[in-house]
């Protein structure tokens, strides 16, 4: 068994292990992590850029990665706490995106502006506890490659959005979206796929 498994399944090492990584009542890394661990644990490919004013909440004992020539714009967050983070070759993640693992985006995924993609969910059947204190609950979200995303939409939990795909602005999407197919609306309905016979986008 690795250390960092060890780690997890003794609750004492792993309080002890969170306070040394995270200050109390805070959601951050501490500086010492951010300076000295995280730049030897997650990778960053070649030509990457990350604004100064991006918020990188990722911590050494999940994975972040992100490979060559993405971009993540200004004011977004980035947080693998409760799950792996892993960004494609030249993809965009727009000002004030938010994306919280677990979550795999493709090559060449475009973000826009304020975008909401979060594979957390937190319990709240204990009406005793509130829900910040009650167990956390991860699903996997993938966005497939060449995908875009219009601005302000929310991709929830568990979701698969498929190859070269479009989610048009504000859109809430809580199921999986097949790959050549444009989706919109609260919550998220397919309107158009790609016909590869008469190579047009057709309504459906």
């Amino acid at each position: 068994m690795s250390i960092i498994n060890k780690v997890k399944s003794n609750p004492l090492l792993k309080k002890i292990a969170h306070r040394m990584l995270i200050p109390k009542n805070d959601f951050r890394p501490r500086l010492w992590i951010r300076i000295l661990v995280n730049p030897f644990k997650h990778s960053k490919g070649k030509g990457v850029i990350i604004r100064n004013s991006t918020r990188m909440d990722v911590f050494p004992f999940n994975n972040f990665n992100i490979q060559e020539y993405s971009i993540i714009e200004s004011f977004a967050t980035v947080n693998n706490g409760v799950g792996d983070v892993a960004i494609g070759k030249k993809s965009i993640i727009g000002m004030g995106c938010t994306v919280i693992g677990p979550v795999t985006i493709g090559d060449n995924v475009m973000l826009a502006q304020n975008i909401v993609i979060s594979g957390l969910n937190h319990g709240y059947e204990d009406v005793e506890t509130p829900p910040s204190e009650q167990k956390t609950i991860t699903k996997n979200i993938v966005i497939g490659d060449d995908t875009w995303i219009g601005a302000n939409a929310v991709i929830t939990a568990g979701v698969t959005i498929g190859k070269h795909a479009i989610i048009g602005a504000g859109s809430v999407v809580t199921k999986d979206v097949p790959p050549f197919s444009i989706a919109v609306g609260n919550p998220a309905k397919i309107i158009k796929a790609y016909n590869f016979s008469s190579k047009m986008w057709e309504r459906v």
